[in-house]
Parts: C-alpha cells; structure tokens; sequence
C-alpha cells in the first residue's frame, strides 16, 4: 500500500500544481544536457560556464516557467539567484534538483547516479524550495545494477521524510552496452513499470516517469500508484510527439506534467534576443497547448 502524504507534504504538492489540480512544471535544471543545445561542439560547449548558465535559466523562468504552476531547478547555477533577484514569480512553485550532472559507471557498466554535494532537504528549505526533485537510473531486470541507486533513493526519502518536505522521485532507464534497439524498445514499458514498483516500495509519494511507450503500461503505472501522483516528462522528445504521450498519459490516470527540453530545446541561444522572444512566442504557446490539455482532464475527473 503506497504512503500518503503528510500534511506539509501535500501542501507542497498543493503548490507546484495549477488552480486544476495537476502538476504542470517546467524543467530546468539540465547542466550538461542545456550546453548541448546551446553548442554544437564539445569546446563550445565545455566554455559555457555555470554563470551563463544560470542566465539562461532565468530567461527560462522569467519568460516561461513564471506562466506555468511550478519550475524544476539546480542549486548549481540558477538557485538562489532566481528567488534572490526576483525573477521566480511569488505563485509559482519551486523544486529543486537533487542529481549532479552526468553519471559514473560501475566496473560491470551499470550507471550509479550522483548527487550534487551539499542538497540536503534542509538545504533545500533554506533556498526556499518547495521540495526537491531525486532522479536515479534502475534496470530492474539486472538488480546487481541497481544496488547504489537504491540506496540513493532510500536515503534521500528518509532524508525529506525526516524534514517532512516534499520530495518528486524521478526514475529513468537505459540501454545496456550489447542491448539491441530492438530488444531495449520491447523491454522498456516493462522497465518503466517495474521502476515505478520499486520506487513506490522505497517511500516515494510523486514520481516522475518517462512515457512508458504504451497506454497500458500508464494504466499499470497509475494501478499500482494506487492515488500516488505521477507526471510524465518528455525526455526531449519534439513537441507535437510529446502532446500526443501527454494526451494519452493523461488519459491513463497521470496526474500531470514535468517537461523541460519539448518545451525550450530550440528556443534558447546564447542570444539573449532571440532566446527570450522564442521563449515568449514559441515555448510558451507549446506550454499553453500543454495546459489546455491538463485542463480539459481536469474538468473531466
């Protein structure tokens, strides 16, 4: 039986939803994965620091995050410079991430996630968080891959439980070096499902999952959820294909969205011009079409 929320847990959770009930949160706190999309080579890349960084980020946040019920940040680079500077709306929600850039890998190849030094649940009530955000990596057909990120998940939940603050436990999978496209597309509802079952069995009370390919396994994730929330996020994906698993997610019992690069990815520049008209024009009607649809679902609950 999944845990309910506590009282100050649920307000958290009341807070980075919209009036409708569902959580709609934008997604900024990619380091390594936002220099990829603002550069094409390793250098150009490498010689963007946190500095320029966090100005990206608070664009996004100024230009689309603050229309939205909740933004997802780094303590890296973007807080507390939005909150202390005003950019992040009064009435919009604040996570913070917990995972460092990147990933080690383990001598069998298994990735072990990381976490960036210092961001306890403490911590994160100090820069004004209303929870924090813990994405970890599972393979849950190899358990030999997944006993450090298991812990993870486990110390982290103790950790907020502890501060009684909200925390969002994100679960992303992966293909496995020898793993064909093939074999990796016909096991992943399955990995999604089963990843959804550990994190429920470790304490999480709203996930973070990625589309699990199919209707049926979001109507098995939202079963075994049984009233635990889940929001989808789009893994880059482009946006008409993410409205489309939004629609379906939704229809299926998720209880909203987490969505950062199908939202920004070919709206932000080193360009402060270009990067905050697109974030304006383009990245915000893409998260009103987004809105619209949570709308429409939350009318019909």
């Amino acid at each position: 039986m999944p845990l309910t929320m506590t009282t100050s847990e649920r307000r958290g959770y009341q807070q980075i939803c919209g009036s409708n009930g569902l959580m709609m949160v934008v997604a900024c706190d990619q380091r390594g994965g936002m220099r990829k999309v603002l550069a094409d080579t390793p250098e150009a890349q490498s010689a963007i620091d946190e500095a320029q960084l966090g100005i990206v980020k608070a664009d996004i946040v100024r230009y689309l995050a603050n229309k939205a019920s909740c933004v997802l940040l780094d303590a890296v680079c973007a807080v507390p410079n939005v909150v202390d500077d005003g950019v992040l709306a009064r009435d919009t929600g604040l996570l913070i991430g917990l995972d460092a850039s990147g990933w080690d890998v383990d001598a069998q190849g298994y990735r072990l996630s990381k976490l960036v030094p210092g961001i306890t649940a403490r911590r994160v009530r100090e820069l004004g968080g209303t929870g924090a955000k813990l994405m970890v990596y599972l393979r849950p057909d190899r358990p030999a891959a997944n006993n450090v990120n298991i812990q993870i998940i486990r110390d982290c939940v103790a950790d907020f439980a502890a501060e009684d603050l909200l925390l969002v436990v994100e679960i992303l999978t992966y293909q496995l070096a020898g793993e064909s496209d093939a074999d990796y597309a016909a096991a992943f509802p399955g990995l999604i499902v089963d990843s959804a079952r550990i994190s429920l069995e470790l304490g999480a009370k709203v996930l973070k999952l990625p589309y699990p390919a199919t209707a049926e396994a979001c109507a098995q994730i939202t079963a075994l959820c049984d009233g635990v929330p889940w929001a989808v996020l789009s893994a880059g994906v482009d946006h008409a294909t993410f409205v489309g698993q939004v629609e379906t997610a939704m229809q299926n019992g998720a209880s909203g969205v987490i969505a950062g690069r199908a939202l920004w990815k070919d709206c932000i520049s080193l360009d402060p011009d270009v990067r905050r008209d697109r974030l304006d024009t383009v990245a915000s009607s893409r998260l009103g079409e987004i809105q619209g649809i949570l709308d429409s679902h939350a009318a019909a609950r």
